[in-house]
C-alpha cells in the first residue's frame, strides 16, 4: 500500500503547511508503513488495520492512532477512486479505537512517591541515556514535552559551562514565546516567553546532556540527523514500553507537579503558592496582557525558584545523581 499512500500524500501538499506535511509522512512511515507499506492494498481489511494502530495506542498515543485512522481512511478513498480498492476499511474500525481521556485530563500519577517509581524504572531500562535525561528534565520542570524535545543551548543561561563543579543559583530556562502555546498573535511578543527555574538536579541533566550534544544547536538531538530534535515521541515509547501504558504520559508530568505542590500549598496553608504554581505551568488566563504576565513573574520569581527547587528536592530524594544514567 505504500505507493498509494504516498502518492496520497504527495496530493495533498498544496493545501497542507510544511509543518503538517512532514507531521503526516512521518506517521505514515512510522506507525503504518512498517506493517502495511509492502501489503497489496486491496488486501488489507479491518482487523489488520486496527492490530497495526492498538500499536500506536499502547504507548499511550490516543488521539494520534485516531488521527493515523482519519489518514488511512482518506488513502483508501483516494484509491478506490483510481480503481485499486474496492472499500474503505479505516472507516469500520472507528469503535474498536480507544476513546480519548476527557480533555486536560492525561494519564498521570498523582503521588510523589509514584512519580518517583517512574524516574527509577526508566533509570534501569535499557534504553539510551539520551532519553533517560530528557525524561528526568522533562519531570524537574513540567514544561509540555514539545518545549522540552526541541530544546536549544542558546535557551539556557545562568549555567558556567566551563567549570563542571561551579554551582547554579542563577540558572534558568528562557523560552521563547514562539515555542509556546499561544494565540498566534501572542507568539511574537516578548512578554509572553516562559522563564522556567532550573534548580541543581535539572542542571545537572544538562550537564551530562552537554556531553552528548553540546556542540549542536538541540539539547535532544535526532538519531537520524544532527540537525534536527529527538522524534517527538521518543519518551513516551519509552513510558509504554516499561509498563506505563495508560498510566502516565510525557504530558502527565504537568498534572503529577501540579497535584503534588498544590497539595502540599493547602497542607501549609500557602494558598498564595497555587496561582504561582499555576503560572509556573505557563497557564495563561484569559483577559491578562503579556505585560502583566510579564510582571506577575518578576514579583514573584524568587518563588518560584524555591518551589522549583522543593519540587526537584521531593522529586529526586532515594534516587542516583544524573551522571549515574551516562554510566
Amino acid at each position: 500500500m505504500e505507493i498509494y499512500a504516498m502518492r496520497w500524500h504527495e496530493a495533498q501538499k498544496d493545501r497542507w503547511s510544511a509543518v503538517h506535511v512532514r507531521k503526516v509522512e512521518q506517521a505514515l512511515r512510522r506507525d503504518v508503513l512498517p506493517d502495511l507499506g509492502r501489503v497489496p492494498i486491496s488486501e488489507i481489511d479491518g482487523p489488520m488495520l486496527l492490530r497495526t494502530l492498538r500499536k500506536v495506542e499502547a504507548r499511550g498515543a490516543i488521539d494520534t492512532a485516531k488521527r493515523i485512522r482519519q489518514h488511512m481512511s482518506a488513502i483508501f478513498q483516494f484509491a478506490m477512486a483510481e480503481g485499486v480498492a474496492a472499500g474503505d476499511p479505516a472507516a469500520g474500525i472507528v469503535k474498536g479505537l480507544r476513546p480519548s481521556p476527557p480533555a486536560g485530563q492525561q494519564p498521570a500519577v498523582r503521588s510523589i512517591e509514584e512519580a518517583r517509581e517512574i524516574l527509577r524504572t526508566m533509570d534501569a531500562s535499557t534504553s539510551d541515556p539520551q532519553t533517560k535525561l530528557a525524561s528526568r528534565l522533562l519531570a524537574l520542570t513540567a514544561v509540555r514535552p514539545g518545549i522540552v524535545r526541541a530544546a536549544t543551548w542558546s535557551e539556557i543561561e545562568g549555567v558556567d559551562w566551563t567549570d563542571p563543579g561551579a554551582p547554579s543559583p542563577a540558572a534558568f530556562w528562557r523560552i521563547p514565546a514562539a515555542r509556546m502555546k499561544l494565540e498566534q498573535e501572542d507568539k511574537t511578543d516578548k512578554a509572553f516567553e516562559h522563564l522556567v527555574p532550573l534548580p541543581e538536579q535539572a542542571v545537572a541533566v544538562l550537564r551530562q546532556l552537554r556531553r552528548l550534544s553540546g556542540a549542536h544547536e538541540f539539547i535532544f538531538r535526532s538519531v537520524r540527523s544532527s540537525t534536527k530534535p529527538m522524534s517527538e515521541n521518543t519518551i513516551g515509547y519509552m513510558y509504554a514500553r516499561n509498563g506505563y501504558s495508560g498510566r502516565h504520559v510525557p504530558h502527565g508530568w504537568r498534572a503529577t507537579f501540579s497535584t503534588v505542590m498544590n497539595e502540599r500549598a493547602v497542607a501549609a496553608r500557602r494558598l498564595e503558592d497555587r496561582p504561582i504554581i499555576d503560572g509556573m505551568l505557563a497557564h495563561k488566563l484569559k483577559g491578562i496582557s503579556g505585560s502583566e504576565m510579564a510582571y506577575n513573574r518578576a514579583i514573584h520569581w524568587s518563588r518560584r525558584c524555591e518551589l522549583a527547587a522543593e519540587w526537584a528536592d521531593l522529586l529526586m530524594k532515594g534516587l542516583p545523581h544524573a551522571r549515574s544514567i551516562m554510566t
